[in-house]
């Protein structure tokens, strides 16, 4: 598949045209929902193995149907739609008429939280989307295979899985492989997925994206969630919920051992944040707040959503995280978007070679996180006029020494004042509070740990306060 991608990378851009007859394009929001995989068709059931496979009905917004392909013992097969294949309720009615070539997308089921149930573990569906889950976890964020210029004044270019092979697994295996075509104006890239289920879903990426022009900013391992109001950002939402998001911030891990932790926001314009490094040890979008009475959605269930974790594998050089927040008014709507930026440039005709661990499930860091971490961030009006006061809650550490603890607190402009910690008696953490008196009307970062003497306690809180 990587010389496929070579050659399509040599050759002009073809838009696909829409491969749908109209009568699967004609289908509503509430028709498409109403069409259901059978189970029996599942791929790899009456082989009794430990993954099944089954597909999602082209039509509604996806008019460009991908190929899907079976490899077993060394060679592919295609596998070809048929309407016999699924059930389509009353809304639907006689399945639509025409001749399609593909699906919409795919699914994998295994037996995620209990042994006898195949549990839907993946899903790859539309442009170079997918999603996973950990054990107990329901679906929330997504990540991508590529991002092009994701909020830059050009417009963003989505790159799109075109075609999939799905490797057979053997007889109790513990991990399913799977390839991915990509295609797009810009570059073309062929991907591996080796996907195995757990606590924390694991999938070991492996990329080459080659570049079919200059690309003015590279996304790799983009992670996509949704964010509308939280304990640090209500904002003017008249909302019984507490909090509505899929994930409450992003963690970046730098190879000299620093942890930042970046709060989410739905910001007012449009915010960009970008963190640089000589090394990256990982990052991710997180939803850390696992209460449900943060939420109190009996229907979302959002203290149920992954977070996910990217880990390079191998030196991915100098770049930058970057994330991208975008002002939305509804949660239907993914408006937070973190991807690695190298700064090598990839010119035209050449390619880029990348490898990673992208972890699935609640706290997917791991038992690497170690030390005390950011739990809650919250922001109310200041002892002084002008003033905003700053309250951070962080979670119980490892450290074993006494003595006092310092809140080391930092702004890029303006006056700290009352900067504090103690310990807190309900949680057994930190507490740490202040308050920032701004100087003019532009953003201002800030900067906050805790460390006890010469020890850092905690890791680095950094918000973007913008008046």
């Amino acid at each position: 598949m990587l010389e496929k991608a070579r050659a399509l990378a040599a050759k002009p851009y073809q838009e696909p045209p829409v491969g749908v007859p109209p009568s699967f394009e004609a289908l509503t929001y509430d028709q498409y929902r109403d069409i259901r995989f059978r189970e029996e068709s599942s791929l790899w059931k009456a082989g009794g193995l430990p993954f099944r496979a089954q597909f999602f009905h082209p039509g509604f917004y996806y008019t460009r149907p991908v190929g899907v392909n079976v490899v077993e013992g060394g060679k592919a097969r295609a596998l070809p739609f048929s309407t016999d294949q699924f059930t389509y309720g009353a809304l639907v009615g006689t399945p639509p008429k025409g001749k399609v070539n593909g699906f919409a997308g795919f699914r994998i089921n295994a037996p995620l939280n209990t042994k006898g149930y195949y549990d839907e573990l993946v899903a790859f569906l539309g442009a170079s989307y997918f999603r996973a889950l950990g054990k107990g976890n329901l679906y929330g964020l997504s990540a991508r295979g590529l991002a092009i210029d994701t909020a830059l004044p050009e417009g963003e270019e989505f790159p799109t899985f075109r075609e999939f092979w799905l490797e057979t697994p053997a007889a109790g295996a513990d991990t399913v492989v799977v390839h991915a075509l990509l295609d797009s104006p810009s570059a073309t890239g062929a991907y591996r997925f080796a996907i195995r289920p757990g606590v924390q879903t694991v999938m070991e990426v492996q990329a080459t994206v080659f570049a079919r022009k200059q690309v003015r900013q590279w996304g790799l391992a983009p992670l996509t969630s949704m964010y509308l109001f939280g304990e640090n950002d209500r904002g003017d939402f008249d909302d019984f919920r507490p909090e509505v998001h899929d994930s409450d911030g992003l963690s970046v891990w730098m190879k000299n051992g620093e942890k930042l932790w970046r709060p989410l926001k739905n910001p007012r314009q449009l915010q960009v944040s970008s963190f640089h490094t000589g090394g990256l040890a990982g990052f991710g979008l997180l939803q850390r707040d696992q209460a449900f009475t943060s939420y109190e959605d009996l229907e979302a269930r959002y203290e149920r959503r992954p977070g996910a974790w990217v880990e390079p594998v191998g030196d991915w050089g100098q770049g930058s995280v970057r994330l991208v927040e975008i002002p939305t008014r509804e949660e239907i709507h993914d408006n937070v978007v973190a991807f690695w930026v190298p700064d090598a440039p990839v010119p035209a005709g050449a390619h880029l070679g990348f490898s990673y661990r992208l972890s699935w499930g609640f706290a997917p860091e791991g038992v690497k996180a170690g030390g005390s971490v950011v739990a809650a961030t919250r922001v109310a009006a200041g002892t002084r006029v002008g003033a905003r006061r700053f309250v951070l809650d962080f979670t119980p550490g490892n450290g074993e020494g006494t003595g006092p603890v310092e809140a080391v607190v930092t702004a890029s402009r303006g006056q700290v004042l009352h900067p504090r910690a103690e310990a807190h008696a309900i949680t057994g953490g930190y507490r740490a509070a202040f308050e920032l008196l701004p100087d003019g009307e532009g953003p201002i970062e800030l900067r906050c740990f805790l460390k006890r003497g010469s020890e850092t306690l905690t890791e680095t809180w950094s918000y973007l306060w913008i008046p």
